[in-house]
């Protein structure tokens, strides 16, 4: 029997939309059918998750024209040409307007069917179900979508908000550790940036969200979207406060991009951002050495990355921390820690430490 489902509302007035957090959503036909209401639907997934779960969408939705398009697994499949095929298949299909796009899988399938949502005659709706804990906490939810360019991460898309998420915990149950690991990489950023009881708690009760118990399990989910739809409903496209949910991100996609995009999982690399963000923050003379150690700590005991991987060096570093978004008028702005639980985004941090912290990764 399904346990009663938790649910987080996104209020974004008119596209207010809400995220059900629960066990065996994905085996309730009728909640799929009252989430995905298009006459026409086209479900785009990867070779992993498809063979699971994509029967139970074509069964629950038998009455509609449905089409599935899926991808290989992976970051590197987060680019442009892989849009085609979903394009092709739905102009073959004649999918017009009313039609709805289904992101089945994780960041990667999420953030690229977001985006074919987007584009596809000039924008669709379409509906996240995402199947990683990264993707559940963070990437499913706030409405940004994209591909990646060779020159930098997200660098192309667009702000387009789902109609529903549907978080089935269920699913959580095969996740591969490595993939678990890195969406906890995400959970703690909540934390360190606003949220000072939930790192309390997570210090308290890691071992048992990392043992998946379903409880702790439940809790993260729902505290992680507790706080990112706060954060989106007040600054839906990232003119002031939602840039604090960058909180490791521009170090970790220098990162991602430095290695070529799938050497390291996007987690993996934002557990070292998260990192050298708090080494930062300490030489700027905001973080306390305890305080700093306290949020590497939690990062490795996840059994993430504290270190960036050696070799990069600082110039690379600086290559790609130069075409983030937040930078202004030529400032690298970066989201640093005042405190822990306190994240301000800035560019009037000391030089010598910003590059004391990418001189320290030479060594990895």
């Amino acid at each position: 029997m399904a346990e009663a489902t938790r649910q987080v509302t996104v209020a974004l007035g008119e596209r207010q939309y809400t995220i059900d957090i629960g066990r065996g959503l994905l085996a309730q036909p009728a909640r799929l059918q009252a989430a995905i209401k298009a006459r026409q639907v086209v479900v785009i997934s990867n070779e992993v998750v498809a063979p699971l779960y994509l029967a139970n969408l074509q069964a629950a939705l038998q009455d509609r024209q449905f089409a599935a398009v899926t991808l290989r697994d992976g970051e590197q499949e987060k680019r442009l040409e892989s849009m085609l095929p979903v394009f092709d298949e739905m102009l073959v299909n004649g999918f017009d307007r009313d039609c709805q796009v289904v992101a089945l899988g994780g960041g990667v399938i999420g953030d690229l069917a977001g985006f074919v949502a987007a584009t596809y005659q000039r924008g669709v709706d379409f509906i996240q179900i995402p199947t990683t804990l990264l993707a559940m906490v963070d990437s499913s939810v706030g409405g940004k979508t994209g591909v990646n360019h060779p020159r930098g991460k997200n660098m192309i898309g667009a702000f387009h908000q789902p109609r529903a998420v549907l978080a089935d915990l269920d699913v959580l149950e095969t996740l591969p550790d490595r993939e678990f690991r890195a969406g906890m990489a995400e959970v703690i950023k909540y934390a360190l940036l606003g949220d000072r009881e939930f790192l309390d708690w997570l210090e308290a009760n890691l071992e048992a969200v990392m043992a998946r118990d379903p409880e702790a399990l439940s809790f993260v989910v729902e505290r992680a979207c507790q706080n990112k739809a706060a954060i989106v409903a007040a600054d839906e496209r990232e003119s002031g406060q939602r840039a604090l949910l960058n909180l490791g991100h521009t170090f970790g996609h220098a990162i991602e991009a430095a290695l070529g995009y799938g050497e390291w999982l996007h987690g993996e690399a934002i557990g070292a951002g998260l990192c050298m963000a708090a080494a930062l923050s300490e030489r700027a003379g905001w973080l306390s050495p305890d305080e700093r150690q306290r949020a590497e700590t939690l990062v490795e005991r996840t059994g993430l990355p504290t270190r960036a991987p050696g070799g990069i060096g600082s110039a690379r570093f600086r290559e790609f921390m130069a075409r983030d978004k937040k930078n202004r008028g030529g400032a690298l702005r970066l989201v640093l820690l005042r405190g822990l639980g306190d994240a301000i985004v800035t560019a009037d941090y000391p030089a010598a430490a910003l590059e004391a912290t990418l001189a320290s990764t030479d060594h990895g």
